[in-house]
């Protein structure tokens, strides 16, 4: 049964393209585009909206290559407390490092780094020598007093005019950062600032694809949005001010909304300089976002941002029990769920780890140890489990099942030679001191390509692993370091009960 989408990405591209280049033309032919969310590898939506191409921007920028320059902002407190992307677990500085690589990957290329709110960090100066010994442009943007409050400050040589300007020979300067919080809205504003006092006319959009303005404030994909901005707060309501302007129901977000009124202000004093006023009568105007007309199924995207909703729950609840997050987020996405009548149940593989691990538990009654049990659905709808053992970890039992049941392999045949387990294990007993554990994922992958070299079944197997990818995975325990970034790196979509594999505080 193969999945079905509800998303159409050409669609999509097409609709986005001429609605961007359609509003640079109104600008006097220099756009600053503020890029909200992920330019590259945007997952969540992708689960929400079957079909959509997480790299999709990255096509969108390749359709207007001739037309933009990037600008990446990295906050500099981001660089100095070392703030950690959790989608890939590195910090903020090397997130930028990897965006650039990726876009050139892409066959873009940035105009230049703005480090902004500098406040000559050591991390930041550090990171700025780093950049600029690599070839690559940076530029410095201060803390400016009172922002945003005092316009008249804000709004002048002491203010935006005291940033570097970016020099930029394109109608379009794509302005983005490696999360939120970078800076991305200020930079477009000082460069508007610096842009009219030349003489240009310059203008100022939004891109963000959540929530989508034109689908209804309930409609499960903007709730999936709330889940996912749980942990800072943010919330959907009705743009008060479009609706009251053109008496049109058009969704927005709570920080949009709060913040248009002061910066409807920057930048009718900002176009004071060229006697010109700006065009936006709402936040909802200021967006471009056309994602609303590349959803093809809608019953197919509810459903899935449905499933979304549960994932974010488990994963709040996981981070909660982990001592990073709040409570109250959990709880945030619970109420979000009860609203549209979805339960954890909903999610196939929940029930199945559970009761895998129940049955774990009564097979071994008087063992000592935690009874840990894990599913998968895979794309043809099948669900397979797994359970640790002595030899290995419930998630590594769990994909070796999975790539048999793939690849047509019986299940009394082995993939693994024993006697390579037996040599990992002796390693980490013997010499690496680690103690006599089962193999985790990673451990078991590598175990599984050794393997290989030796025994076709086991080379059959290892190449269905890429069959994984987006597959829903749940496990009733925390999986340690080496299975999360075994699963990780499969690409499945993993959920967990929140309870600790083991009894011990450290896990290595």
């Amino acid at each position: 049964m193969p999945i079905k989408n509800g998303f159409d990405n050409q669609k999509y591209l097409s609709e986005q393209t001429a609605a961007i280049l359609d509003r640079v033309k109104k600008c006097d032919n220099k756009l600053y585009l503020e890029f909200g969310g992920k330019l590259c590898f945007d997952y969540h939506a992708a689960r929400v909206l079957p079909g959509y191409d997480p790299n999709v921007k990255i096509r969108l920028l390749q359709e207007l290559k001739d037309k933009i320059d990037i600008v990446l902002c990295i906050f500099s407190g981001d660089i100095e407390s070392g703030r950690v992307r959790g989608d890939f677990g590195i910090t903020y500085d090397a997130a930028t490092l990897k965006l650039i690589d990726d876009l050139r990957k892409w066959g873009l290329d940035i105009l230049a780094v703005a480090i902004t709110r500098f406040n000559n960090q050591s991390s930041a100066v550090i990171f700025k020598n780093k950049l600029e010994r690599r070839g690559v442009k940076v530029y410095l943007h201060y803390p400016i007093e009172q922002y945003p409050a005092n316009i008249d400050l804000v709004v002048s040589d002491k203010g935006f005019g005291k940033n570097d300007f970016i020099e930029s020979n394109k109608p379009i300067v794509v302005v983005t950062g490696p999360g939120p919080n970078s800076g991305k809205l200020s930079t477009c504003l000082s460069q508007l600032y610096q842009e009219h006092k030349r003489g240009i006319n310059a203008g100022y959009a939004k891109f963000e694809t959540f929530p989508i303005w034109n689908i209804p404030l309930k409609h499960p994909v903007n709730v999936a949005y709330e889940a996912a901005t749980a942990d800072i707060q943010d919330f959907n309501l009705v743009d008060p001010f479009h609706l009251s302007t053109y008496n049109e129901t058009a969704i927005n977000y709570n920080r949009d909304v709060e913040s248009f009124p002061i910066l409807k202000l920057i930048l009718t004093k900002i176009s004071e300089k060229n006697n010109t006023l700006p065009m936006y009568n709402s936040p909802t105007d200021m967006g471009v976002n056309r994602a609303g007309f590349g959803i093809v199924d809608d019953k197919v995207v509810q459903e899935a941002a449905k499933q979304e909703l549960i994932r974010r729950y488990f994963r709040y609840n996981t981070e909660f029990v982990l001592g990073i997050e709040k409570k109250a987020t959990a709880d945030r996405v619970m109420m979000l769920m009860e609203e549209l009548e979805v339960k954890v149940s909903d999610r196939k593989v929940v029930e199945v780890a559970r009761k895998t691990a129940e049955e774990a538990e009564t097979k071994g009654k008087g063992n000592e140890g935690i009874f840990c049990g894990a599913a998968i659905q895979l794309n043809d709808g099948r669900v397979i489990t797994g359970k640790n053992s002595k030899l290995m970890h419930a998630a590594s039992s769990l994909i070796i099942n999975a790539i048999k049941v793939l690849a047509n392999i019986p299940d009394e045949i082995l993939l693994l030679s024993p006697h390579i387990i037996n040599q990992i294990s002796k390693l980490k007993e013997g010499i690496l001191n680690s103690g006599p554990e089962s193999l985790d994922l990673e451990e078991t992958l590598i175990a599984l390509s050794i393997s290989a070299t030796t025994n076709h079944t086991a080379e059959v197997a290892m190449q269905k692993l890429t069959g994984l990818k987006g597959c829903e995975v749940h496990m009733t325990h925390i999986p340690t370091p080496g299975d999360e970034v075994g699963l990780k790196r499969l690409g499945v979509n993993l959920t967990t009960d929140g309870k600790f594999s083991s009894r011990n505080l450290f896990v290595a």
